[in-house]
């Protein structure tokens, strides 16, 4: 997925001002020259700062919307602090990665419970977000092709380049390893699990 992707599409559908938040200065100057291109550029600001430390007041926004990022403070943390900036009845939709089973190969518990120890069923991310707050509206998961031609692919063909920007050191090597093995386990077991998408109502 090319950087700024979703706040382009929002940008082009929605009457409404976005801010685009990210701590890395170079992809909101990516978005930046995107939206320009796109003509959209009116309708968002870009702010360089942490998720984890927002600079908004409360009931600040009627939308906020994580894609793949959530993860950074992990999901409970992330809903809990972002609910003071909506306004009553605003929407939260965020994405978390979620298994779609309540049983998993042993092989593919023990990598998720290393990487990102929240991983959980939807039914308890949903649980979180009525504890914090939210009345949840609707839920789905990611296809196939969202992981496959829009995140995995497109990150393999980038990986001899990286290596050799890196001058294909030990630690360059071993980034790309970890890669190589995660989409491994995506390609041998998404049956057991994506990215769920969450939509959710501040009450």
């Amino acid at each position: 997925m090319r950087t700024g992707a979703s706040t382009i599409t929002l940008a082009k559908e929605l009457d409404a001002d976005i801010t685009a938040v990210d701590f890395l200065p170079e992809f909101l100057d990516e978005l930046q020259s995107r939206a320009n291109d796109h003509g959209v550029a009116d309708r968002i600001t870009t702010l360089n700062c942490s998720m984890d430390a927002l600079p908004f007041e409360e009931g600040d926004f009627d939308v906020i919307w994580s894609e793949g990022a959530v993860y950074n403070m992990g999901f409970e943390a992330g809903v809990s602090v972002w609910s003071r900036f909506l306004k009553p009845r605003g929407k939260l939709i965020v994405s978390e990665i979620t298994w779609l089973s309540a049983t998993r190969p042993a092989e593919l518990q023990s990598h998720w419970e290393i990487e990102y120890p929240e991983i959980d069923l939807a039914s308890a991310k949903i649980g979180i977000l009525e504890r914090h707050g939210y009345s949840p509206q609707g839920y789905f998961a990611l296809p196939v092709h969202c992981w496959l031609e829009n995140y995995y692919r497109p990150l393999q063909s980038r990986f001899d380049a990286f290596l050799q920007r890196h001058g294909r050191s030990d630690q360059a090597k071993a980034v790309v390893e970890a890669e190589q093995h995660e989409i491994a386990l995506y390609e041998k077991y998404r049956d057991y699990y994506s990215y769920g998408v969450y939509v959710a109502k501040q009450v």
